[in-house]
């Protein structure tokens, strides 16, 4: 008997938040290990802060501290870092992905380092900004990848892969621009059949996108404003990420409980976020179902009475009237004979004298 084969997915568990620890503060960690800048001579740093200019090279070291109580290897690497699609969060690329910024600028000693049980390894990397790098910010990390999958269990197991790494903030210097937009709003109403009876929601959908060159930390508004300029709803959302990175959009949704039944208005949100600020706007018909297959049910009822009553009458449709009267030819005028002309009178003809 042949076994089957499980099949496996790939998950990147890709740790970047910082948990309360006592030391080093702030480290990324995962229960297992830990990734984190190197203590400077002043203090400890939660992340890398760098600020360089084009062409500028520094030298740095990172730390992966092992917390179990076996050996641990890991692959070590530089990446960009982006925003997720679901929430927004901040997170980095994969190790065969393309890199542009940190993940192409950072070069780390070792490409492979083991960690001895419940001991720390220091990882000294270079960061070389190339000449004509874009000016702001360049979000990245140095990620410690434990390349091994962990088998799951069941006809489908997922093969789970765990990284952590440290945030690198990296500002090239040269002019900033913060700059926002809000694209794409949508409504959508989820409303009762019959009007007053159950509760009236919509979902309103939106992308927020960093146009600019630095990080930004927006806040969102949201308001709605119905028939002769009623204010429906004006509030502050929440769930917005606060580290929209640049180049980056992010896809969200707002939910709005108590929604019309009933209204014709407008939809505006307004991002804000230091030194930038843009609104964007979408119209919104809310209208039952019910009133709207009524409505239908009695157009077309109506128009066939109007037809029979027509034809009651003796009349012809209002179309084959039309399709008559365009056919119909009207005849021209009579034409009337012109008078006979008055005869000319003729000179009479000399006749020829006779000859003698």
């Amino acid at each position: 008997m042949r076994r089957r084969a499980k099949p496996y997915v790939l998950l990147l568990s890709l740790l970047l938040g910082a948990l309360l620890t006592a030391s080093p503060a702030r480290a990324a960690d995962n229960g297992s290990w830990s990734v984190y800048p190197v203590a400077s001579k002043i203090a400890a740093r939660p992340y890398f802060y760098l600020s360089l200019d084009p062409g500028q090279t520094i030298t740095d070291k990172v730390a992966v501290a092992n917390k179990t109580g076996t050996p641990l290897t890991f692959r070590l690497y530089a990446a960009d870092a982006y925003n997720t699609a679901r929430d927004g969060g901040f997170a980095v690329r994969t190790v065969k992905e393309r890199m542009r910024g940190v993940g192409a600028w950072a070069k780390l000693a070792k490409a492979r380092v083991t960690v001895p049980a419940h001991r720390t390894v220091t990882v000294p990397f270079t960061l070389h900004v190339p000449q004509g790098a874009e000016p702001g910010d360049h979000p990245g990390a140095i990620v410690a990848l434990d390349e091994k999958v962990d088998p799951g269990a069941g006809p489908l197991a997922l093969g789970v892969q765990r990284a952590v790494g440290a945030r690198v903030y990296l500002r090239v210097s040269g002019p900033t621009l913060p700059a926002i937009a809000v694209e794409h709003v949508h409504i959508t109403h989820h409303q009762p059949w019959v009007p007053g009876l159950g509760n009236s929601t919509a979902t309103v959908s939106y992308t927020l996108h960093n146009t600019g060159n630095v990080t930004l930390d927006p806040k969102v508004q949201l308001r709605a404003e119905g028939l002769f300029g009623r204010t429906l709803l004006s509030r502050d959302l929440t769930g917005i990420p606060s580290e929209l990175l640049p180049g980056e959009s992010v896809r969200l949704t707002a939910p709005w409980r108590g929604a019309p039944q009933l209204d014709w208005g407008d939809v505006t949100l307004t991002a804000s976020a230091t030194g930038t600020k843009e609104s964007a706007s979408a119209s919104f018909l809310a209208l039952p179902w019910l009133v709207v297959a009524l409505t239908f049910v009695a157009g077309v009822a109506g128009g066939a009475l109007f037809a029979r009553m027509r034809r009651g009458r003796g009349l012809p449709s209002p179309g084959r009237a039309l399709r008559a009267r365009r056919g119909r030819v009207r005849p021209s005028a009579p034409v009337r004979p012109s008078p006979p002309a008055a005869p000319t009178p003729s000179r009479p003809r000399s006749s020829p004298s006779a000859r003698p």
